[in-house]
């Protein structure tokens, strides 16, 4: 069988919520979608096109109602719970918006406790990917001790960790001031090619988007994301 030529293809994905007064709220309707290897891609998305739900629902962290995800060549719906959560720790990488790195551990640590889920940890990569980042002096700061910047940065090396070959960013420079934002989003995209890993940055930041040759209008992608309240977290 010959590979896949996408790192990331979906087909068919559908998903939906069920409202507080029962009804059932479509939020993701996507027919076709496909991420070639090492390729960087944006989808700008406004709040209530589903970005959010889109990225977790490509994560793992939320279950698809039906659909395909191929990941790495994979379908992760014909794969056991065990299987398929292997499988996204070996090639999958993310960025969150609020980065949620755990309060009580180092730079260090929260770096190996994400590689920990995959191939296993490697302290010596750990310690390179921060360097890479700008914090070799700052590995066994905790992220109290550091700015939000730096924060961002331990965020991204982690998304590296296990050396995936899809890397998921969600609104990636958000928290930060203009400055910080461009210079984070060039590491970012810097750090993802010499890994070799593809990109997928969903942000409605005009300048972010601009970084990408390849953007696409999540809400036309979607056929559901227009019936998405404005207000919604979707």
């Amino acid at each position: 069988m010959s590979p896949s030529p996408h790192v990331l293809h979906l087909a068919g994905l559908r998903k939906s919520f069920r409202s507080p007064d029962g009804s059932v709220q479509p939020i993701l309707d996507i027919d076709s979608f496909a991420l070639a290897p090492g390729e960087q891609v944006a989808l700008a998305g406004a709040s209530g096109t589903g970005k959010t739900t889109l990225l977790h629902v490509i994560a793992g962290i939320l279950t698809a109602d039906s659909g395909v995800i191929e990941l790495a060549g994979t379908d992760l719906a014909r794969l056991s719970e065990a299987a398929r959560d292997r499988h996204r720790a070996l090639h999958l990488g993310y960025v969150f918006q609020t980065f949620l790195l755990l309060q009580g551990y180092s730079a260090l640590e929260n770096v190996l406790l994400a590689q920990m889920f995959g191939a296993g940890a490697d302290e010596r990569r750990a310690r390179e990917l921060l360097d890479r980042v700008g914090l070799g002096d700052r590995i066994h700061h905790r992220p109290a001790q550091l700015s939000v910047g730096q924060q961002q940065r331990v965020a991204v090396a982690r998304a590296l960790a296990g050396k995936p070959s899809l890397v998921l960013a969600d609104e990636p420079t958000g928290s930060l001031d203009p400055t910080r934002a461009r210079d984070a989003l060039a590491l970012l995209c810097d750090a993802c090619r010499e890994q070799g890993a593809a990109l997928l940055v969903v942000s409605h930041d005009r300048d972010v988007l601009a970084r990408f040759e390849r953007v696409h209008d999540l809400a036309e992608l979607n056929r559901a994301g227009r019936a998405v309240t404005a207000g919604g977290s979707a």
